[in-house]
């Protein structure tokens, strides 16, 4: 059996500004359009509804971020400022080539590191999380070697 992840979703407030801070990190606007109606709500169980949609890729093409917006229905909970131990989705993990140089772009459109520092393991990563916009939980990942 075969199988391959195809993207992972996260709900926003505001899909220009996610499309942009996405961009911000390096990745790419694969594309943008509406998923409403019927057919949608039946995928979702959500029944009638009408989400902005961006797709996101990373520069290999091997990953993929999906962005919607919800304008109907309307949104029900935010988790957005979950703790990095709340039960379900936890974050994305991205590796980056210059960590250093990947959050000085990265703060300039408002993400706050998560801890008080970026942590090196062993002799292969250094690691971090940030908070990107909207609160999203973001990992970031140097290999050293």
């Amino acid at each position: 059996m075969t199988i391959k992840m195809d993207n992972i979703g996260v709900i926003v407030e505001n899909l220009t500004s996610a499309i942009e801070f996405f961009t911000e990190l390096g990745l790419e606007l694969e594309g943008r359009a509406m998923a409403d109606g019927e057919w949608a709500g039946r995928v979702t169980g959500l029944g009638d509804q009408s989400v902005e949609v961006a797709m996101m890729r990373t520069p290999d093409g091997h990953g993929r971020l999906e962005l919607s917006r919800f304008l109907k229905p309307d949104v029900i909970a935010d988790n957005r400022r979950a703790p990095v131990n709340a039960l379900g989705y936890l974050r994305v993990m991205f590796e980056v080539e210059d960590l250093d140089d990947t959050l000085q772009r990265v703060y300039q459109r408002g993400a706050e590191l998560v801890g008080d520092e970026v942590v090196q393991y062993q002799d292969a990563y250094r690691l971090c999380y940030i908070r990107g916009v909207e609160g999203i939980l973001i990992g970031l990942a140097q290999k050293l070697r």
